[in-house]
């Protein structure tokens, strides 16, 4: 039996509490969103966000061999399928020789060694939230397979073209974007709004993921093997996708970091259009949502600087005092400052720049 079954004892409230408190250590970012919303939605996100995060887990690490990827993945989609008699106490027996010993394991895997008891409170919350979620976190595991074993051969992800890169970072974010649209469109939101922000919540989700392909390239590929830089921007520098990160090379992909940022760049607008048209329902508040999209466009600042760090692991991020201004700035403000504060940070670090907006 797996080491980590939930406790028959364990309460409903407990578990809860569990995934509030795992939260804090997988995601600096979600954890500040789950800060900052009000209950239910706090919840709702955070257990949401878990459920995807046990799937991202399985898809990164490097010490499964892909086949077995894909095949968790698709185990963990059944156990996710309401009409499914899949359970997520198969799935978590099935990946129990990959878990680390107990006390090695990292954040996430203490999540995936949980995987019950994120189910499990998931299964507790209404039935019209569950409807909302598993759409689109199925969606995501699915499409997290489909890559792992398109890849197989060659052990990690390696994303060939611009639309390939869309694809995937649809299935890994834009999912999320639907998960949290579908989430605040529940109750009594007006058909205009409502469209808008099926029609941006994709770019937002997109804006957050391209953001972290081009700052963690480094690390991707050191710690994952995965490469998400497309091959062909790679090729029109000369780079190897299997030796981007060799210093011979880390001016030809600081160049494809830069034009990924750029990439990023673009769908910024679409993405605050979003935040514009969130509606403040169930506990949501406009700052949740608003201190992850200005902390992009911070990362962003970064990177058009010096996206060589991205390349050569000296990394590339928002320092704490900054987002330690941002927060403050956003509990302060309200959305009509959102306008102001994207110029100040996309200038330079918001915390050596006094907001207009005080």
């Amino acid at each position: 039996m797996p080491d980590a079954d939930r406790p028959d004892a364990t309460a409903p409230d407990a578990d809860l509490a569990w995934c509030h408190d795992s939260v804090q250590g997988v995601s600096r970012t979600f954890a500040l969103t789950v800060d900052v919303l009000e209950e239910p939605m706090a919840s709702y996100i955070c257990v949401g966000y878990l459920l995807c995060r046990v799937a991202d887990t399985v898809e990164d690490t490097d010490d499964i061999p892909p086949a077995e990827q894909a095949r968790l993945l698709r185990l963990y989609d059944d156990a996710l399928d309401p009409d499914d008699d899949t359970t997520a106490a198969e799935f978590r027996a099935a990946v129990d020789d990959h878990l680390p010993p107990e006390g090695e394991r990292s954040d996430d895997w203490q999540v995936v060694a949980g995987t019950e008891r994120v189910v499990a409170t998931f299964e507790e919350f209404p039935p019209d939230v569950r409807a909302a979620v598993t759409p689109p976190v199925r969606e995501m595991v699915g499409g997290m397979a489909e890559f792992v074993g398109r890849y197989a051969d060659e052990g990690g992800l390696r994303i060939r073209s611009r639309p390939e890169l869309e694809e995937y970072c649809y299935y890994v974010a834009g999912t999320v974007g639907n998960l949290i649209t579908n989430l605040l469109t529940r109750g009594d939101v007006d058909d205009e709004r409502a469209r808008t922000l099926y029609e941006t919540a994709e770019e937002f989700g997109l804006l957050l993921q391209l953001v972290n392909i081009a700052k963690d390239v480094h690390d991707d590929y050191a710690e994952e093997d995965n490469v998400y830089l497309p091959a062909e921007w790679l090729d029109e520098e000369g780079v190897p996708q299997a030796d981007l990160t060799a210093p011979e090379h880390h001016e030809g992909t600081a160049s494809v970091v830069g034009r990924t940022t750029r990439l990023a760049r673009g769908l910024v607008d679409d993405a605050q259009t979003y935040l514009e048209h969130l509606p403040l329902v169930d506990g949501n508040t406009f700052d949740a949502w608003a201190i992850p999209f200005l902390l992009a466009v911070g990362t962003l600042r970064e990177l058009s600087a010096s996206p060589e760090r991205a390349v050569d692991g000296r990394g590339v991020k928002v320092s704490r005092q900054e987002v330690f201004a941002v927060v403050t700035a956003m509990s302060d403000h309200g959305k009509e400052s959102l306008p102001e504060l994207r110029s100040a940070i996309a200038r330079r670090p918001f915390h050596r720049t006094p907001s207009t907006a005080d």
